[in-house]
């Protein structure tokens, strides 16, 4: 393989560096994404040994693992090539075999709660695009009105930070809760999630992307749920933190947007007021 000549990752896979020096490559593996680099030419072996530096105290190395790369051609992730050298700047990832994957089904009210994450007054000159986020915001909480579900509001140390910004209209929410922690899984939310039956949905949004929205998401689906996160309606004070948080959970479980988490709801208008529905997701002219 070492007097192979290297081949490129598939078309789209990044930018050729200058010269034969160091490549850049991000490692993801579970719900983790490290940058890192390895020699130009480098092949499976080498990618395997990085992967365990990187990795070593997480991997189980009794078990078989499949290295794939993320190819911008299919926009998902592929079987690594045969013969594969690194030539370009790239993303792999290391996936364990015979693991159970979870497919997340279609939101219906009746199973489904909605979690608005610190959309806080003081956050406002530093989130990026935060007056676009309030607006999608306030159109999902119109939704959930409309459609019964219920909806529980945090509020990051509303003392310094401010309460929920007056555009958000939070009439009927289930829970309004200040916290200091950054998941919003606190026991008062444990609590109201146990009274409803049947819950298998979340749909979450609210700032910070990397920070609150990530770690609640990520304590979600540990106690079994199904997370979504709504895409355009959460934002960081980094474009590259938001970009970053949305890759790492979307190795896990699954983003959206806000019309398919009002659709994914409303398979047909049946029972209920047209146009309200429409005018909260913008159908009518």
């Amino acid at each position: 393989m070492a007097a192979a000549e290297p081949v490129g990752a598939p078309a789209g896979g990044g930018c050729s560096p200058a010269g034969g020096g160091p490549v850049s490559v991000l490692f993801c593996f579970s719900v983790f994404a490290r940058p890192s680099s390895v020699p130009h030419g480098a092949g499976y072996e080498l990618l395997i040994q990085k992967f365990l530096s990187l990795y070593g105290d997480q991997i189980d190395i009794h078990r078989k693992f499949v290295v794939q790369l993320f190819s911008e051609e299919w926009s998902q992730y592929i079987d690594l090539p045969k013969g594969f050298l690194v030539s370009e700047r790239c993303k792999v990832r290391l996936v364990p075999l015979q693991i159970q994957m979870t497919t997340l089904g279609n939101l219906t009210p009746s199973s489904t709660v909605f979690f608005c994450c610190d959309m806080q007054e003081r956050f406002r000159p530093a989130i990026k695009y935060f007056g676009d986020i309030i607006s999608v915001g306030q159109r999902l909480l119109q939704g959930a009105r409309l459609l019964g579900i219920p909806v529980i509001v945090t509020e990051q140390y509303p003392k310094g930070l401010g309460s929920t910004v007056q555009e958000i209209d939070l009439t009927g929410a289930k829970l309004v809760l200040p916290k200091t922690k950054f998941s919003m899984v606190l026991p008062e939310v444990e609590a109201a999630l146990a009274e409803i039956p049947g819950v298998r949905s979340i749909v979450l949004f609210g700032v910070e992307t990397h920070v609150c929205i990530q770690q609640t998401a990520l304590e979600l689906v540990g106690r079994g749920l199904e997370v979504h996160i709504v895409a355009d309606a959460t934002s960081s004070r980094s474009m590259m933190d938001r970009m970053f948080a949305l890759e790492i959970y979307l190795c896990v479980r699954r983003r959206s947007n806000s019309d398919s988490a009002y659709f994914c709801n409303v398979p047909s208008f049946q029972g209920y007021d047209w146009w309200e529905c429409s005018a909260a997701i913008n159908l009518q002219q």
